[in-house]
This record gives C-alpha cells, sequence and structure tokens, in this order.
C-alpha cells in the first residue's frame, strides 16, 4: 500500500487514507436504498419526489458551499456538514419507516454538496495538476475497494431480511463515516489558498460576494473548453442519478433478480476495475487521456443498450453488460474528474465547482422524478436515459478534444 500512495503528498494523502471508511457501507446500501424504501410501501413515484427533493436542498448547498468553503475554511466546512449529511442522515435513514422520515434525511443529506466542495478544495489545491489524474484514479480504486465489500450487504439481508439488513447497515455507516470525518480532520491541515480566502471572504461585504460569483459564472460562459467539459461532467452526473436509483429496482423488479444475488453485482464490477486498472491503465498514455474518456462512454451505451434490448434475468448476460459498464466506467471516470479540476484556476477553485455542482443538480434534480414516471411506463427507459446521456457525452469529449487541440477557449 505504501508504494500505491507514495506520490500523495500532504492533504490528499490525509484524505484518502480514510475514504475507505466512507465507501466501504456506502457501497453496502447504496445497492439496496431504493428496495428500502419500496419495501416499506413506497411508490416508484414517491422514491423519485423523494430523490429529486433531496437534489434540490442540494442545490441550495451547492449555490452556497463555494462560499461557506472560503468563509469557513476547507477543513471545518467539509467537517461540520459531514456530520450533518452523513452522520445525522444515516441515523435517520437507520429508523425511517414513513414516506416523512425518508423526506427528512433526503433533506439533511441535501447539504453533502457543501463538504463535497471542500473536499475537492482539500484534496487538489496541495497537489499539481501533472498528479491529479494519479490521485482520482486512486480514489476510484479506493471506491472499487469499497464495492468488494457490497454482498456483505446482500449477506447481511439474507440472513436477516431487506428490511432489518439495510437498518444494520444504515448504523455500521453512520459509525464509519463518522470515525472517517474525525480522522481526516485531524490529519489534514489548511490550505495556503483556504487560509488566504477566510481572510478575503470575511472582509467582503454580501454585495461583493454576489458579484464575485456572478463574474464567475460569466467566466464559465465566455470559456467555451470549460462549458464542454462542464457538459460532460453534467451528463455523467444525469445518468449517474437515474442509474443509482433504477439499476436495482429493474434488476429486481423487472428482470426478477434475487435481492441477495443483485449485491454481486457491484463486487464483480469492482474486481473488473481492478483488472482493468492493473491491464489498460497503465498503457493509457496522457495524450490519450480524451480518447480513453471517448472509449469508456461508448462501452457504458453498450453495457446499457444490452439490458434494454435484451431484458432477461440471465446471470451471464446481466453478468456481461456489468462489465462492460466497470471496464467504461474505470477508463473514464479517473480521467473526466482530473480534466474537470485542471480546467479551474486554483484561485477560483470553490466557487468555480460550487457553480458547476449548481448547474448539475438543476439539470439532474428532475431525474428523480423524470425516472419515476418512465418506470411507470415502461422499466426500460430509465436505461435508455442513461444510454443517452453516455453518447452525449462521447460527443462532446469529441468536440472538446478537437477545441483543446486547436488551443481556443472562447
Amino acid at each position: 500500500m505504501r508504494p500505491l500512495f507514495s506520490r500523495l503528498q500532504g492533504n490528499s494523502r490525509g484524505c484518502l487514507a480514510f475514504e475507505p471508511l466512507f465507501l466501504i457501507p456506502y457501497s453496502m446500501f447504496s445497492t439496496y436504498a431504493t428496495l428500502y424504501m419500496y419495501e416499506q410501501g413506497l411508490t416508484e413515484t414517491a422514491i423519485g419526489w423523494v430523490t429529486t427533493i433531496g437534489l434540490i436542498v442540494q442545490v441550495f448547498s451547492s449555490l452556497i458551499s463555494g462560499y461557506l468553503t472560503d468563509r469557513m475554511g476547507r477543513k471545518a466546512a467539509i467537517l461540520y456538514f459531514d456530520l450533518l449529511s452523513w452522520t445525522l442522515a444515516t441515523l435517520l435513514w437507520a429508523v425511517s419507516h414513513n414516506l416523512w422520515i425518508f423526506l427528512a434525511a433526503a433533506l439533511l443529506n441535501g447539504f453533502q454538496r457543501v463538504p463535497n466542495t471542500a473536499f475537492y478544495c482539500l484534496i487538489v489545491e496541495d497537489s499539481k495538476p501533472s498528479d491529479r489524474t494519479y490521485v482520482f484514479t486512486l480514489l476510484q480504486i479506493i471506491g472499487v475497494i469499497g464495492g468488494l465489500f457490497a454482498p456483505l450487504g446482500g449477506l447481511l439481508v439474507a440472513h436477516y431480511g431487506l428490511v432489518p439488513g439495510v437498518r444494520i447497515m444504515y448504523v455500521l455507516a453512520c459509525v464509519m463515516m463518522t470515525i472517517q470525518f474525525v480522522g481526516r480532520h485531524l490529519t489534514t491541515q489548511e490550505t495556503e489558498i483556504g487560509l488566504r480566502k477566510m481572510k478575503e471572504t470575511r472582509e467582503l461585504g454580501f454585495k461583493e460576494i454576489l458579484l464575485d460569483y456572478w463574474q464567475s459564472v460569466g467566466e464559465i460562459f465566455r470559456n467555451r473548453s470549460l462549458l464542454l467539459i462542464f457538459g460532460v461532467y453534467i451528463l455523467f452526473n444525469f445518468q449517474s442519478t437515474l442509474k443509482t436509483t433504477y439499476l436495482s429496482l429493474y434488476l429486481a423488479d423487472y428482470l426478477h433478480i434475487g435481492s441477495g444475488i443483485i449485491s454481486l453485482f457491484p463486487a464483480v464490477s469492482s474486481a473488473v476495475m481492478l483488472l482493468a486498472l492493473w491491464l489498460i491503465m497503465p498503457k493509457i498514455s496522457s495524450s490519450a487521456e480524451t480518447r480513453a474518456m471517448t472509449a469508456g462512454f461508448w462501452l457504458s451505451v453498450l453495457s446499457n443498450v444490452m439490458l434494454v434490448l435484451y431484458p432477461t434475468g440471465n446471470l451471464y448476460w446481466v453478468g456481461l453488460s456489468t462489465v462492460l459498464a466497470a471496464v467504461g466506467l474505470m477508463i473514464s471516470s479517473p480521467y473526466l474528474e482530473a480534466a474537470v479540476q485542471n480546467a479551474i484556476d486554483d484561485e477560483k477553485r470553490a466557487k468555480m465547482f460550487s457553480m458547476l455542482s449548481v448547474f448539475i443538480l438543476l439539470l439532474t434534480s428532475p431525474a428523480g422524478i423524470i425516472g419515476g414516471w418512465a418506470y411507470e411506463i415502461d422499466p426500460r427507459i430509465p436505461l435508455w436515459l442513461v444510454t443517452a446521456a453516455f453518447a452525449g457525452s462521447a460527443l462532446l469529449i469529441l468536440l472538446y478534444r478537437r477545441r483543446t487541440a486547436s488551443g481556443q477557449n472562447g
């Protein structure tokens, strides 16, 4: 493990060291979150409303996340709002039994965008641009390893039943995530940019802050390359919201795959991603990163088309789709994350990333309701929408490659 982290310096090391404590329990309960609500009487449309209302709160928290990250400092913002949006939310999910408690948990969890912005600032600002793909690849690896623990959730469901098993997962998540938040806080330090922004923000009035945000929005729209890579990131998050919310339900309700077996697919995905990391990623040169993203998006298109053109509960077929999706994600996600962060000026990172989060959420907030309505019409439609988002991402990356190759921004 030491050689893996040898290139990491400063806060990126402290951030990544504790990340498994978040991603392991998250991979366990996220597989069953939709089924957990469904089993407790929420309809597909009600699930869509809970998802969408949570995303609306995320829009608000995204809007204020840049200001709070600069005003409070990266460390304080990430600690306090992680405790609010994850520690308290997982406790509520653990005891949820009706629509209103699920809504309350979604409202709290909606504030996750504040620590999300602070996390990206904390992990990126101490690293060199050339090292950021490495940092996000390691983050992806940790996520992959976390996915290997998803079958533990399946064992809990098989032994205790779906609702009691998921309640146990949420309690475990509450404990492990809280340990992560405190441990990361103790092993990182405020960045130089963070200290400077804390001082600058306290000296600004409300009018100056609004003007500063408005200038950041204008800068985004004037930079065509930035708009294109942001467009890819928005589509990527749109499909992720739909797929996370409805894929497990599609597999269980439409393809009639057992809920215990469903937990094996994240583990298969994780194992395949580790193989891709070992066999494919070292062969991708820095000059081929955008081409790798494009290939990853088209593999993701193929994996989803397989499930909707030939909807079957055959485990080999679903497994092959899972393998293609895993390879596609592994060779696209780290490069996309690095490309987005490298496109943002360090001095404007908190505001720019908060604005990006707002754009993402404004365009993905309807995904829950659209997916719920679409699922009731035909369960395959949400996956068609996911397919379209990946295809659109591939086309935008093609335009982005052409523009960056010609050195154009405006």
